[in-house]
């Protein structure tokens, strides 16, 4: 599969849609306290870096590093279309996004994921790139519907 990593031109409506169409994913998985995927806004501030991976001109795949503090980086907006799961785009995604950050001199990259089963094969791919389990960071709280990751790099 042909895949190209660029990051992401917000002035592009398929973006629009595939952002919106991972809100609508994750919407009935857990109440509104417990969602914290970012919206259009919030992933177009400086402090956040989005990618997008394409496959013949189609976005396929998105992935984010905000900025929490000097050399720690969150990991956001991991989404792959259901068309493509399962064919390693989010993993190759995941491993840009990672020596990205290593390049830039990031430490540590962390995450929140659902602990639901739908969030079951994200956790997986995590795991396999080296994330472990951590307590909640920065504002999050501990919560029955979240599991934090972190990576230290």
């Amino acid at each position: 599969m042909n895949l190209v990593v660029e990051r992401a031109d917000f002035g592009d409506k398929s973006l629009a849609a595939f952002l919106q169409a991972h809100l609508d994913d994750i919407a009935p998985t857990a109440p509104d306290e417990s969602q914290h995927a970012l919206d259009m806004s919030g992933l177009m501030k400086p402090s956040v870096r989005l990618w997008v991976v394409r496959h013949r001109d189609e976005v396929v795949s998105t992935g984010a590093l905000a900025q929490f503090e000097p050399g720690h980086e969150e990991l956001k907006s991991m989404r792959t279309d259901p068309r493509l799961r399962g064919q390693g785009v989010a993993h190759a995604l995941l491993q840009y996004l990672i020596q990205d950050a290593r390049s830039r001199g990031v430490t540590r990259i962390s995450l929140e994921t659902g602990s639901m089963d739908f969030f079951a094969p994200a956790r997986r791919l995590y795991a396999r790139a080296g994330f472990i389990e951590c307590p909640p960071f920065g504002d999050y709280l501990d919560d029955p519907n979240s599991t934090f990751m972190t990576l230290p790099l």
